[in-house]
């Protein structure tokens, strides 16, 4: 019985402590429409204006690649909603990597990351593109040395600041509170068809559009062959579908260069593999049926902010 109330006070005191640390972030931050107002921070990193500007400054810091050349904000840019428009990254000395620049918007509600999902905390994301010789190749401890700072204190800062970029308040937000004219008619239907017909709901949910799962879609599926393993059998994350329209080329590999055949890979079913998700399969969507989910989509761009506001 001891034990079991202990617990229940070990229990307690950590969920006020990320409560807190989730207001010290609202208190820096303005959460737009349509994301949930509790952020999850983590208690040992509590998000501070002088944190999220610090990793603000580090983000566009090239010190933090080995030649010099490359920032964070070189695959992560502002205005393509962090990313970079190629179809993989470009690191130092022009090395490519096998998979494209994920978007950094609504990170702070992550609960794994990178295309394979390998790491759970934004922490420990940050510091790999550092260290990854495909992208800006320098030993942690050295990029910590260049910028006078602890490991600790540059995953923490880079973290801190990733967590204030944030998408919402679109046109889809405006017109789930009340907003009716907010989308068009064909928006309207748009929205019918995913949530139902096209079933985008099996894994595009929640304020941030996506379950932060693995899926298997086929893309890393070329003629019964697996190209990209992925998180195991070629099994990737499900992207966020804010600001779909400024993330092109799509995919983990940025093979498809538009959301038009986005919606047409999709409405065939997917590559065929004995991995496939079950809920993939023909959706026999109409042309009309098409564009209407397509214009639904657009409606997802909204205000991006980033840093302290």
């Amino acid at each position: 019985m001891r034990t079991s109330v202990v617990a229940l006070i070990v229990s307690w005191i950590g969920f006020i402590g990320a409560d807190a640390a989730s207001a010290q972030l609202a208190s820096a931050l303005r959460i737009p429409l349509g994301l949930d107002a509790y952020v999850p921070i983590p208690e040992e990193n509590p998000a501070t204006a002088e944190s999220i500007e610090l990793g603000q400054r580090l983000f566009t810091d090239t010190r933090l690649s080995r030649d010099g050349t490359l920032a964070c904000a070189a695959c992560h840019a502002p205005a393509l909603a962090f990313t970079d428009g190629r179809k993989v990254a470009v690191g130092v000395f022009g090395r490519t990597g096998r998979r494209s620049a994920p978007a950094l918007i609504n990170r702070a509600w992550g609960r794994s990351f990178f295309w394979d999902g390998r790491v759970t905390t934004l922490e420990e994301q940050v510091l790999e593109p550092i260290k990854d010789p495909s992208e800006m190749d320098l030993p942690i401890a050295e990029a910590a040395r260049r910028v006078g700072l602890t490991i600790e204190e540059l995953s923490r800062a880079l973290a801190s600041y990733v967590r204030s970029i944030l998408s919402a308040d679109s046109r889809y937000d405006r017109f789930m509170i009340g907003e009716r004219t907010a989308l068009s008619p064909e928006e309207q239907a748009g929205l019918q068809i995913f949530r139902g017909k096209a079933n985008c709901t099996a894994c595009h949910v929640g304020p941030t559009f996506t379950d932060e799962r693995l899926h298997n879609t086929g893309v890393a599926w070329t003629d019964g062959r697996l190209t990209d393993p992925g998180g195991g059998n070629g099994a990737f994350k499900t992207p966020t579908l804010r600001e779909i329209v400024r993330t092109a080329p799509y995919m983990h590999d940025g093979s498809i260069a538009t959301l038009e055949d986005v919606v047409n890979y999709y409405d065939r079913g997917g590559n065929q593999n004995p991995f496939l998700d079950a809920e993939l399969r023909p959706l026999r969507l109409t042309v009309a049926e098409k564009e209407a989910l397509i214009a639904f989509l657009t409606s997802l761009s909204g205000t991006i902010q980033e840093g302290v506001h």
